[in-house]
């Protein structure tokens, strides 16, 4: 090219810049075509790293995030390193010391539950608030969660003891009480106490909660071209986790739920609000979809209840609920499964059996 830059030379279809920091000498490659001014910019470049150096303020991870030494030399290692990349590197060293049951049990725990829930999370930006979170949307006993986040806290503190977290977020969270998580659904009184509270698009929200069954990320991703009024009925198809849709959680959860009075009053006072939007449900602060369940439970849910006088329960309840509900009114068990998105009956019975008439339970 004719021009001559220390420290700065085309390569191919790339420019390498190189320097030393902490007496190692370091070269990075920019993927851009080594044209006259792209070269220009890479010497700028080098001579605002050589002078962060000097400063003592060069952040390797921030100038160059994909590279290799960036986690080496980066003063904040844990901006750079996501949940799933833990989870990974703890699973490889696991494997060199433990039976194979074991580990089975944990690439389960892993690949299941820890990396859809938490995987795309920086280190620097997990904390135990995503756990409860995600208690929210499961229904599992108590001793398979706490066998679940026992990969996840092991994995976080590998990564304390390799100093690229300061101290491990799983510390705040308590191991669970051994026994099943009991359904503790509200009864109408409370129900109306609830509804009570709330007004306009949020009581719409809950109401159609309670009356069709519906996790609460599928209630945020809920579409107006999914409501079939003519025909009474809602098609559930999507789920929005940690902001970003995806299919329900199971085959059997794409399902098709018959509309109920209550949740029918919901859908319909809700259409007067936004109709005409992609999203049936919105928060109203913003008039735009709830960004995610974890806004539902704070801003909404909880001073509901508070208000109410209500003892707390999570708002997975609701989906519990509307479930007792129907088999206390004798509805076929088969048919609440097919409703709540279980591939059988079998799940129904052990939750709640006690709420199924002994006449339809037989």
């Amino acid at each position: 090219m004719g021009i001559d830059f220390p420290g700065v030379r085309p390569r191919g279809n790339s420019i390498v810049i190189d320097f030393n920091f902490n007496g190692t000498r370091c070269r990075e490659s920019l993927r851009i075509k080594p044209t006259k001014t792209a070269v220009r910019e890479a010497v700028r470049k080098r001579e605002a790293i050589l002078f962060e150096i000097a400063m003592g303020n060069f952040d390797y991870g921030k100038h160059f995030p994909n590279s290799k030494n960036a986690l080496k030399f980066s003063k904040n290692k844990s901006a750079l390193v996501t949940v799933e990349e833990t989870l990974k590197q703890w699973i490889k060293k696991a494997e060199m010391r433990c039976q194979h049951s074991t580990i089975r049990d944990y690439n389960s725990a892993i690949y299941y539950h820890l990396i859809p829930a938490f995987g795309q999370i920086t280190l620097e930006d997990f904390n135990v608030s995503y756990v409860y979170d995600w208690l929210d949307e499961i229904n599992i006993s108590n001793k398979r969660i706490n066998n679940v986040l026992g990969p996840l806290r092991q994995a976080l503190q590998d990564a304390f003891y390799d100093g690229i977290i300061e101290q491990n977020p799983m510390d705040r969270f308590r191991y669970l009480s051994p026994e099943t998580r009991e359904p503790q659904p509200f009864n109408q009184d409370e129900i109306n106490r609830i509804l009570n509270q709330l007004e306009g698009q949020c009581r719409n929200l809950i109401q159609f909660a309670f009356w069709s069954g519906l996790r609460t990320s599928e209630l945020i991703a809920l579409r107006w071209q999914d409501v079939d009024l003519p025909n009474n009925r809602v098609h559930i198809r999507t789920a929005i986790v940690r902001k970003r849709e995806k299919t329900t959680k199971t085959v059997s959860g794409l399902r098709t739920v018959e509309l109920q009075p209550k949740a029918r009053e919901a859908i319909e006072a809700q259409a007067t609000c936004n109709g005409q939007s992609l999203r049936v449900f919105h928060d109203p602060s913003s008039d735009t979809p709830w960004a995610g369940d974890h806004i539902i439970r704070k801003r909404l849910w909880i001073p509901a209840l508070n208000a109410a006088d209500v003892t707390y329960r999570n708002p997975y309840q609701t989906r519990h609920t509307f479930a007792s509900m129907l088999l206390s009114a004798g509805k076929n068990p088969l048919w609440v499964a097919q409703q709540m998105g279980h591939k059988d009956w079998g799940m129904i019975r052990k939750t709640y059996g006690r709420w199924i008439p002994a006449s339809t339970g037989n």
